[in-house]
């Protein structure tokens, strides 16, 4: 007999709408469109009713699924599909080359995960005080833009949101982007994973610390969020582990003969569709396996939560991977923002 668990306390944090929703069910007000270029994925999802299945803002969510940052490669074709969609959302929400912009990076830049966003904003080229001194004549293929990094309220005791509306209202920019570093319920996406959105962004959701929404409401200008998901938390990755495990034995029990000499690291089935019968999981996870994927992460989110031990997480080579994409993400918002730039 299963057993009945209180489940009232339990909630799947993540910033992502990817893992909200099975992308290929169609559901009333979400417009769902996808689309690959060379290994990378890109989903654009348009909620168009306030009040939503999904609880989300009305908007555009592009997400955008990619292999290894560190590869030249790969970052160069990243580099180019962002500065196409974000091109695109310009293009939405009716901004053009004379409007200015303020590049905002979200963050703690000692703490790695959460450096996307500073480390970012390092690197975007700005051209205000240039645009503010009489003498100079600025060439207009380079638009006129600020950027500033607001640190964590933990550090400056003000809310982010103000510090920003404060200078938004003082210098008045056209339009705001915004980047910070993300959560996700799935292992899969840590760090293959950008989401750009026309929504804006409430800092700190995705790790249980809320602050106030950045969006057109709050700041009274366009606000395009770009986000990485850098961490997950551990239940997350105990219950796609054990997800894992049973993939393992299910690749191994159907391909077994085939690849027996191939080494085991070179066996991918991290995609493998394949699937252990009812009384095969149960044999190998007893009770566990008669639950579904769900509840295995409901039962172990109730497990490690109340001990303290829900910790967040995130890969070990976190501070190489953070200066790759913080690099690919400071040169697709330079280019997209000014016709001219030139890595």
């Amino acid at each position: 007999m299963k057993q009945e668990k209180d489940l009232k306390n339990y909630s799947i944090r993540t910033d992502l709408i990817v893992d909200l929703f099975d992308v290929n069910q169609e559901e009333e007000g979400i417009l769902v469109k996808q689309e690959e270029k060379e290994d990378i994925k890109i989903l654009e999802v348009t909620i168009t009713k306030e009040k939503n299945k999904l609880n989300k803002k009305k908007g555009k969510y592009i997400t955008i699924t990619y292999q290894d940052v560190t590869d030249k490669k790969n970052a160069k074709n990243l580099e180019q599909v962002l500065v196409k969609e974000l091109k695109k959302i310009y293009v939405d929400l009716k901004i053009t080359d004379n409007m200015k912009c303020l590049v905002v990076g979200l963050g703690n830049r000692a703490s790695t995960p959460d450096a996307l966003g500073p480390k970012t904003i390092e690197q975007v080229l700005v051209t205000r005080y240039l645009y503010e001194i009489e003498e100079v004549e600025v060439d207009q293929s380079y638009r006129n833009v600020a950027s500033f990094i607001p640190g964590v309220t933990g550090n400056t005791g003000i809310e982010s949101s103000d510090i920003i509306l404060g200078i938004v209202e003082k210098i008045k920019p056209d339009f705001v982007i915004i980047v910070d570093a993300l959560a996700s319920s799935s292992m899969d996406r840590v760090n293959k994973t950008i989401q750009i959105t026309d929504s804006g962004i409430n800092p700190g959701s995705g790790v249980y610390n809320d602050r106030k929404e950045l969006s057109y409401e709050t700041l009274h200008v366009p606000v395009i969020s770009i986000g990485i998901p850098t961490v997950i938390e551990a239940f997350v990755l105990v219950s796609d582990t054990i997800q894992y495990l049973l993939k393992h034995f299910s690749y191994n029990k159907e391909n077994y003969q085939k690849n027996k000499l191939i080494p085991i690291t070179l066996r991918n089935y991290q995609h493998y569709e394949g699937e252990l019968s009812h009384q095969e999981k149960t044999k190998l996870l007893g009770e566990i396996g008669n639950l579904s994927e769900e509840e295995i992460k409901e039962l172990i989110f109730e497990v490690l939560t109340p001990i303290g031990y829900n910790m967040m997480v995130t890969p070990k080579e976190i501070d190489f991977v953070i200066d790759k994409t913080s690099e690919v993400l400071a040169n697709a918002i330079n280019q997209s923002l000014h016709k001219n730039f030139d890595i």
